[in-house]
């Protein structure tokens, strides 16, 4: 028994062969696009937490010192230290957002990871097929 033949030209099989590559390139530029447009939506979802982190802090900055105005003022347990506690709730919270919008501007959170794991794919079957 005798293999299939392919009894296309070398011209042909060329031609087929940069008319795939084309495809493949313009598909995989639509997926950079595409994973680029989800790291710019991330990028402004970590701004604005970082922002409002930044916001939350400050106001904690206040809170924190009235309540140790008010402490200093007064001797034992009384509004200040009221106050004091609402400022460390505050405080760790705004440092908690600030950390989880840092976390989505990491490089690594930013990075177009499926395009270049299809890339390396691609080169890989390209280089299997032309061996």
């Amino acid at each position: 028994m005798t293999p299939d033949r392919d009894d296309r030209s070398l011209a042909t099989l060329v031609s087929d062969l940069v008319q795939q590559l084309s495809a493949l390139v313009q598909t995989e530029g639509k997926l950079l696009r595409t994973e680029l447009r989800e790291s710019g939506s991330r990028i402004s979802s970590g701004a604005i937490e970082v922002l409002a982190g930044a916001g939350l802090l400050i106001a904690a900055l206040v809170i924190l010192l009235q309540a140790l105005v008010h402490a200093l003022a007064t001797t034992g347990m009384g509004p200040g230290w009221a106050a004091l506690v609402v400022g460390l709730v505050v405080a760790l919270i705004g440092y908690l957002v600030v950390q989880r919008g840092t976390k989505a501007l990491s490089p690594e959170a930013l990075a177009p990871k499926r395009s270049a794991e299809q890339i390396r794919k691609d080169a890989h079957l390209v280089k299997e097929q032309t061996q």
